[in-house]
């Protein structure tokens, strides 16, 4: 609770597994969740509605109402048949149920913060999602590493072809379909502005970590907002995306793609960290004080344990106020 008798507001911006599991941890912490979901995605099923029904990729979506579901039976239920997946040969085959229920949804309400508001009654979320954009965008990339000369950039289109690619990643960039910058999405934007707590971590880092600083007033959001900011670092580097990445890199590019950005502190898994003092300087460089502790899940590797992380969340948390420095 917070000095006004309030649950905690926490914001955790993200996409994919990294998100679930911010969003898992937070929710023991807080029942006042919000997840702010990045929409570049462009593989899978959400790639495939994206392009044949030009809406937002629902899949990242998907996976926080399901993170975020009521712990009773209903909720459960939902979120059980929100991930499933349609097998087969068929037109259906890959797809996700939620990922039509939302594609649906999108058709007919067309406002995609309501069509999630519906979405999260229906699964008993007490939190909220919210896309980082009501728009879909693209991810853009300069990646070096791919020609005969180690040092050419070339330039790679799509969240998928970045996410995997053998090269480099050394920027990254947003556009909306591909003519102009992209728009926050107004209530993720209020959201940040009035939180207490902002996660950014875990995830791919070019790919669902870095994008929410690569929209203009969500990134003004995350830099002057009043919250504590905490990044979470990944347990292992991401092949392609991040391949042979310390964990002091991680925040270099972080610091790269948003120097004005201050943080409070940095999680790490104290196993996944070679040089911890290395660590700590790019911290402070930050701003940061670090944590170390063990947050990684015992029987799967490269994922964090959530209990495990809310507890880390909570230690950081009750860190005063004159001991962040």
């Amino acid at each position: 609770m917070t000095g006004e008798d309030r649950p905690l507001r926490a914001v955790a911006l993200g996409g994919g597994h990294g998100l679930q599991a911010s969003l898992a941890a937070l929710r023991r912490i807080t029942s006042d969740v919000t997840a702010v979901v990045t929409v570049a995605d462009d593989g899978g099923s959400s790639g495939r509605l994206r392009r044949e029904l030009r809406l937002l990729p629902p899949g990242d979506l998907r996976k926080a109402l399901a993170a975020l579901a009521d712990d009773g039976e209903q909720g459960q239920l939902w979120s059980q048949v929100f991930q499933h997946r349609f097998g087969g040969s068929g037109a259906l085959a890959g797809h996700a149920v939620g990922n039509l229920l939302l594609a649906g949804l999108l058709e007919v309400l067309q406002d995609p913060v309501e069509v999630l508001d519906h979405a999260c009654a229906l699964l008993g979320v007490r939190g909220r999602v919210l896309p980082m954009s009501t728009r879909p965008l693209d991810m853009i990339g300069d990646v070096v590493g791919l020609d005969s000369d180690p040092e050419a950039v070339r330039t790679i289109r799509g969240q998928v072809a970045l996410a995997s690619t053998p090269g480099r990643v050394k920027q990254v960039r947003l556009h909306a379909n591909g003519d102009g910058p992209p728009t926050a999405c107004p209530q993720a934007v209020e959201a940040v502005t009035g939180a207490d707590l902002v996660l950014l971590g875990p995830g791919s880092w070019f790919t669902s970590v870095l994008p929410h600083l690569l929209v203009p007033e969500l990134h003004e959001a995350l830099v002057t907002t009043a919250a504590r900011r905490f990044v979470v670092l990944n347990l292992i580097p991401q092949p392609g995306e991040t391949a042979g990445f310390s964990p002091e890199q991680h925040l270099d590019v972080l610091s790269q793609h948003a120097p004005r950005l201050k943080v409070d502190a940095v999680l790490a898994d104290a196993d996944s960290v070679p040089t911890p003092d290395r660590l700590r300087s790019a911290a402070s460089d930050l701003g940061a004080w670090t944590l170390l502790d063990k947050i990684a899940a015992p029987a799967v590797p490269g994922r964090h344990d959530p209990q495990a992380l809310a507890a880390s969340l909570r230690a950081a948390l009750e860190r005063r106020t004159d001991q962040w420095r």
